[in-house]
């Protein structure tokens, strides 16, 4: 039977899992080929890892951090540079916040740290296979608090000024964005963004929020578009007046 998370006619999503540990990637590689139904291979080096994505782009990267011939941070920067689009989930050994952080940084969508339950990380995959522009109408923009958002090329722009987002820090934009003047808390977001309930541990939204307040310029220092509301969740406002859209 074809698993229902995506259409019969379809080919498959190919998923490359770039792990050293023999043995985990054996069975990553066996839990999501048999429960997901998905193209599975498996690379154990850094280095044949970020061939393999360059030669023929997966729709996903499972990759390690800590990996022979180059870590998993070096193989996530330099696949993003040459013009990598597809999903990369990122293995924590630690979930270390460094780690997490970094990785956010230079575009993994999203992060689990070992050791990783099966079903966990295939409910990720699932999410992050689902998450495409193409879930998103081409036609439709928004405006709000001096961003100009446009879901076709999947631009962001700051008072006139080009905003670099990654995917997954666009795809929480776009969903604070279209949730505007209204507070949302985390099991919305997790829902709404990543397609899977919260567990009251996952940090990932909290991060990406920090980065994306960084990069819209929201500081102790300076009015906010994106609200954190105590006990609750967050709040991103529906206009700034002019000496704050300056500031």
């Amino acid at each position: 039977m074809t698993p229902d998370h995506f259409p019969t006619s379809s080919i498959p999503p190919r998923i490359l899992v770039v792990e050293d540990d023999a043995r985990l990637a054996d069975l990553v590689v066996e839990y999501l080929q048999e429960h997901g139904g998905y193209r599975v291979t498996a690379s154990g080096d850094g280095r044949d890892g970020l061939r393999s994505i360059l030669a023929d782009p997966p729709n996903l990267v499972i990759l390690d951090i800590m990996l022979p011939g180059m870590d998993g941070m070096d193989v996530c920067r330099q696949a993003r540079a040459a013009g990598f689009k597809g999903a990369v989930l990122m293995l924590t050994a630690r979930g270390d916040e460094v780690d997490e952080v970094l990785g956010l940084e230079i575009g993994a969508d999203d992060y689990v740290a070992k050791p990783a339950r099966p079903r966990a990380l295939l409910a990720r995959v699932k999410a992050l296979l689902r998450r495409s522009p193409e879930s998103i109408p081409s036609e439709q923009t928004i405006s709000v608090a001096g961003l100009e958002m446009d879901s076709g090329n999947r631009t962001t722009q700051l008072n006139g000024q080009t905003v670099d987002l990654t995917t997954a820090e666009f795809d929480l934009l776009w969903y604070l964005a279209r949730q505007a003047g209204r507070v949302v808390d985390r099991d919305e977001i997790f829902e709404g963004v990543k397609g899977i309930e919260y567990d009251g541990i996952d940090r990932s939204i909290d991060l990406r929020i920090a980065r994306l307040r960084k990069k819209l310029g929201d500081d102790a220092k300076h009015p906010q578009r994106i609200k954190s509301i105590r006990g609750t969740g967050y709040l991103m406002v529906t206009q700034m007046n002019s000496a704050e859209e300056s500031a």
